[in-house]
């Protein structure tokens, strides 16, 4: 294994979870499609960089280099960059300038690098400073509640702070769950009835679009037996891949 790593839940309003690692050696594994966005902090050899990361359509490749420390900061769905809207970053990484050595610029001001032990309080303090917020409108949606306001406006504030159409989350949420419907069931017949989709080939389609691994691969990596490690030489996707330290 070339990646050892701890992560914990947030009691953030603002942050789902942190998790922190370190690389012993070269690696790379299949991620899958994300909707969230993340702030990533790497320190290696060359230094430190701080970046944000956007949600992912699609599922890809997840690569890093060997000797670093990542820390993950994974924001709640509806938090979002006012001066950045999520929609900017999609599908994207942006590196933020470094200040020094221990800090980088982020809304013209700049800000200490975080570590994962502090990554709730320096969340706060961007929200404090108005640099993250956080669209209530998103969850409600999402629960299926009412509101007062118009389609258009809606769909226009889903977007902004999700860079997403509600119908994507949708899918994406219906493929985790077949996932996990398939990793406990270990049927395909019984998960493309219980997520609602049309056959088999729809489940195989949707699952390694947003999963990465087709039913197949999903049931035999949840046997007891099955030891799945992760290295260079990973299946490969039919899509872009997306590298996280080079």
């Amino acid at each position: 294994m070339s990646l050892n790593y701890e992560e914990r839940l947030s009691d953030s309003p603002y942050v789902e979870k942190v998790t922190h690692g370190w690389t012993t050696g070269q690696g790379s594994t299949i991620r899958p499609a994300e909707v969230n966005w993340h702030m990533i902090l790497t320190r290696h050899s060359g230094g430190t960089h701080f970046m944000l990361v956007g949600p992912w359509e699609t599922s890809g490749v997840a690569a890093w280099g060997g000797e670093a420390e990542i820390l993950w900061i994974k924001l709640k769905l509806g938090t979002f960059m006012p001066h950045l809207p999520t929609r900017d970053i999609l599908d994207s990484e942006r590196l933020l300038p470094e200040a020094s050595s221990r800090s980088f610029w982020l809304k013209s001001s700049a800000w200490q690098f975080p570590d994962y032990d502090n990554a709730d309080t320096f969340v706060q303090k961007l929200v404090r400073e108005e640099v993250l917020a956080y669209d209530p409108l998103v969850n409600a949606v999402l629960q299926g509640e009412p509101t007062d306001m118009s389609p258009r406006t809606v769909r226009h504030r889903f977007l902004r702070a999700t860079g997403l159409p509600q119908g994507h989350i949708f899918q994406f949420e219906r493929a985790q769950r077949a996932e996990r419907l398939l990793r406990e069931t270990q049927s395909i017949v019984e998960t493309v009835h219980e997520a609602g989709y049309f056959d088999q080939p729809h489940l195989t389609r949707s699952l390694k679009q947003f999963i990465g691994y087709t039913p197949a691969q999903i049931i035999q990596m949840s046997k007891p037996e099955f030891c799945r490690p992760i290295q260079d030489n990973d299946p490969q996707p039919d899509y872009d891949a997306t590298v996280l330290e080079e």
